[in-house]
């Protein structure tokens, strides 16, 4: 029986973070990373199991302000349909302002990020990005000509192909091909069992006992339940939400009359939501401003402030301001004002994107992501490019038993690591949650280092620890 997590990540289940962030203790590895005697090199930096692009955009936007090397990200992840989502986001992320305005992007992000129900518009922009991306798979000639910052020729053919069918099903118009709303309500059945009847009631219970008590309040509670109950999260503008999200689709394998049958589903979370990513912690803590003892901003909110400061920081190279709000009752985010060429008005929206204009991004020369195949766990250390090479490695919860003294020949002399906990893992109890704590630090002496610091079970996201070389 699957769980309520599911057996695919689609976002993270912890805050973004600058991965370049040093603990104060750790002085030895941030003087490494801002010493600035090997500008050519970059900081290579590998994430594993990371689920989303959070990390990523997090750490591109605060890299200005602390080093001038340039950011190398190697994402590994145990699905393809996570690498065409990466692909996917990465690509609205960096669309050139003259074919889609912030704003617009921002809400396009989110609505293919975290909703099982999208708008007719954004279908169609889905549609017509995945011809894009289908040639830029086919041929990296042209891969390199529109969005140069990916590079997937690591990826096996088998596994190229495979993500080459990922991209035909979501460009395929036919909305009866995959009934998310089914898939939802059929998880949500066999979830509760028998609680369905009176689901609600479990949401509410969920919020109170478990997302309040993780210091999570800012997540509206109606939002929450409504996503709980058909999968919706992030409703920006007046539309019907009524099509498919078809990247929330997946396989999973099933026996049947002894077998093995590829059923096609929504197999990701309908537990913890797609909130805790980007929607909780924010630098500009105006956001949580409290009226008569409730948050004026959820969760949307602040998961909306924070997208559009990261992309406005890449697209500028600038720190993004906040417009001050006219109306400080009002629960939604002021309409973003850009500085744009006046021109690119008249094509802002994701609907008067011209048909016959292919993509284009915005220039980027600060960062590269690189998608690693599926048994790099087990080949990167065996081969001479990667020996030495990570400076940072992320860990997601479900990942940590790549963590093996097999693996440190990839370690930097001196590496940072980072582990997600698993504080926002809703159904877990207290002391499951210390278990998750001892086996990860058991983990962490195994490559030879030790945790410098007590990590609380409860209140820690993340374990961060370096690594060191001996006789380097």
């Amino acid at each position: 029986m699957i769980d309520g997590y599911g057996n695919i990540s689609f976002w993270g289940y912890s805050p973004c973070i600058n991965l370049l962030e040093s603990e104060p203790e750790n002085k030895l590895q941030k003087l490494k990373l801002e010493d600035n005697s090997n500008e050519n090199d970059p900081v290579n930096i590998l994430l594993i199991g990371s689920a989303d692009l959070r990390h990523v955009f997090k750490t591109v936007t605060c890299s200005n302000k602390q080093l001038n090397r340039k950011l190398h990200f190697y994402i590994l992840e145990s699905r393809l349909e996570i690498y065409a989502r990466h692909l996917l986001l990465l690509a609205i992320a960096l669309q050139s302002p003259k074919l889609l305005g912030l704003q617009d992007k921002v809400e396009l992000y989110l609505e293919l990020y975290g909703n099982t129900l999208i708008r007719k518009q954004s279908v169609t922009y889905l549609q017509k990005i995945c011809n894009e991306f289908i040639r830029m798979i086919t041929d990296f000639d042209y891969l390199k000509e529109k969005l140069p910052i990916v590079d997937i020729s690591r990826l096996k053919f088998k596994e190229r192909d495979y993500l080459e069918g990922i991209l035909k099903f979501w460009r395929n118009p036919d909305k009866n091909l995959f009934d998310i709303s089914m898939c939802w309500e059929t998880r949500l059945r066999s979830y509760l069992q028998t609680r369905y009847d009176t689901k609600m009631n479990a949401f509410d219970w969920d919020y109170h006992m478990r997302l309040v008590e993780k210091e999570a309040d800012v997540i509206d509670k109606h939002e929450y339940k409504k996503w709980r109950n058909i999968g919706v999260a992030f409703e920006n503008r007046d539309g019907d939400y009524v099509l498919p999200n078809t990247t929330l689709a997946s396989g999973i394998i099933l026996m049947k009359n002894g077998e093995r049958i590829n059923l096609r589903g929504y197999w990701g979370d309908i537990l913890v939501g797609p909130y805790i990513a980007m929607g909780i912690e924010s630098d500009f803590k105006e956001l949580f401003k409290k009226f008569n003892g409730y948050y004026r901003k959820t969760a949307r909110n602040v998961t909306e402030h924070n997208l559009t400061s990261m992309f406005h920081t890449i697209m500028t190279g600038e720190t993004y301001i906040p417009p001050k709000e006219t109306d400080t009752t009002d629960n939604k985010v002021t309409e973003v004002t850009e500085e744009l060429d006046p021109n690119d008005a008249e094509v802002s929206n994701v609907t008067q994107t011209n048909e016959n204009v292919g993509y284009e991004s915005i220039p980027v020369d600060s960062f590269k992501v690189t998608f690693l195949p599926f048994d790099a766990i087990k080949s990167m250390p065996l081969k001479e490019q990667y020996k030495h090479l990570f400076d940072i490695i992320y860990f997601s919860n479900s990942s940590i038993h790549n963590l093996i003294p097999e693996i440190t020949p990839i370690f930097s002399n001196q590496t940072k690591i980072i582990i997600e906990t698993a504080k926002f893992m809703l159904d877990l109890r207290k002391e499951k949650l210390q278990d998750f704590i001892d086996k990860a630090t058991e983990k962490i002496h195994s490559v030879g280092c030790k945790v410098s610091y007590p990590v609380d079970a409860q209140k820690d996201a993340f374990i961060k620890f370096s690594f060191e070389r001996e006789n380097c």
